[in-house]
């Protein structure tokens, strides 16, 4: 699918979707994520004419909300999430006249998908295990649906495990991942590694010596009979003999992650922090970019989502303030406004006055977040701010405008 660039005079966000192949936006949780993943592969698709595919592994659905499908849109016939999803081109058309193209129809295409981790595993072992009976050995272990549900960060591994599998399959011009809700962001970076390191480890030995030593099973058999009276029948060697399972796969599973951690440095890989101006997403923004270029990971952008506008810091706006104090005990102003606006002249001065006094407030806000701000410019990225839009976000509408503020920033 053909891109349209951006102007060299005009530098912005378009320019790094569209030089990227993989976008992975990360961050705090509550800053947004999700919605301006949304909003950059709608841009990508409409302004560039890419062919977009924008995955989350948010299990709370938002990302369909967001996009007008309905929370179910991403599940097949059975309820699992996995299901390649386009979004109607009209509705992109309607929602930016600058996306349409010569037959009225939007000029790229916009598909949207949900990671499903128990999917995602079994696709893993299918793809790893060294033959088929193996891989039904696993797959029917009684505790393996309990364990691959909570090991090892399973989200952050499949999400960089999915976004390579579906770069290397060339259908998409560019992949969005808007990645796992996390109180450490980083963890989806160690993802892979922390993979590699539990092949290694002393757990997996010592959960898997009873089976590779005769010796020891012998000598431990008392203990696993006090075990399974605690714990139930066979708890212990159920275990035991998942990991001896798991650790045949070993080769395939340390390959893969060695790939993930070289998709993660590629030069056609680029990350998006996304952040509010609020002081802990700020500090926990500034510390994963700084994290991200140490790491020698391209920091493509920072986008801030929900800022108060500049205005509100300028000395005409306090003025603008205090007129709206002033203007409450003029009567004949009161009642044009009320007149207009079909209300009492009470509730005019209500609002009025609660307007002209809260201002300092807002305006106090707006000189913190001017400060925040520039912290974060110092890293020497793209920094790009968007406004609260007043409503949810819940419509290709409503995305679009969010992805206009952020493509057009200044």
């Amino acid at each position: 699918m053909p891109r349209r660039t951006r102007p060299a005079d005009r530098p912005g966000l378009d320019a790094l979707l569209a030089s990227k192949e993989m976008i992975v936006v990360c961050g705090s949780g509550g800053t947004g994520k999700t919605t301006v993943s949304a909003a950059l592969g709608a841009m990508a698709a409409t302004r560039l004419g890419a062919r977009v595919l924008v995955l989350t592994v948010d299990p709370a659905r938002r990302l369909a909300t967001a996009l007008g499908l309905g929370a179910d849109a991403l599940l097949d016939s059975a309820g699992v999430p996995g299901r390649e999803v386009r979004v109607d081109p009209a509705l992109l058309a309607a929602g930016d006249p600058d996306a349409t193209g010569t037959n009225g129809a939007a000029t790229g295409e916009l598909w949207v998908a949900m990671l499903d981790t128990k999917a995602g595993w079994d696709d893993l072992i299918r793809r790893h295990a060294p033959d088929e009976q193996l891989r039904e050995q696993v797959l029917a272990n009684p505790l393996y649906q309990n364990i691959t549900g909570r090991f090892v960060h399973s989200h952050d591994y499949l999400a960089m495990e999915k976004l390579h599998e579906v770069h290397a399959s060339g259908r998409f011009d560019l992949v969005v991942i808007d990645t796992p809700p996390s109180r450490n962001a980083l963890d989806l970076l160690d993802a892979p590694s922390r993979m590699k390191e539990f092949f290694g480890s002393r757990l997996l030995r010592w959960l898997t010596v009873p089976y590779r030593s005769r010796l020891f099973t012998v000598a431990s058999k008392p203990f696993y009979q006090v075990a399974d009276r605690v714990l139930g029948s066979r708890f212990l060697q159920d275990i035991a003999e998942f990991f001896v399972l798991f650790q045949t796969m070993e080769h395939g599973f340390v390959a893969r992650a060695e790939e993930v951690e070289q998709l993660l440095v590629d030069p056609r890989t680029s990350f998006v922090v996304v952040s509010t101006l609020e002081a802990a997403p700020a500090y926990e923004a500034g510390y994963l970019a700084r994290e991200l270029q140490r790491r020698g990971m391209n920091l493509g952008a920072v986008l801030l989502n929900r800022t108060l506008s500049p205005r509100l810091r300028a000395p005409a706006a306090a003025t603008a303030a205090r007129a709206l104090r002033s203007a409450v005990d003029d009567p004949a102003f009161v009642d044009r406004v009320a007149a207009a606006a079909e209300v009492s002249p009470s509730d005019v001065r209500a609002v009025l006055g609660e307007v002209g006094e809260r201002f300092r407030d807002v305006a106090v806000v707006a000189s913190r977040e001017a400060e925040r701000r520039a912290e974060l410019e110092s890293l020497g990225a793209l920094t790009v701010a968007a406004p609260a839009l007043g409503r949810d976000v819940s419509d290709v509408s409503s995305l679009l405008e969010l992805g206009r503020h952020l493509l057009d920033a200044r």
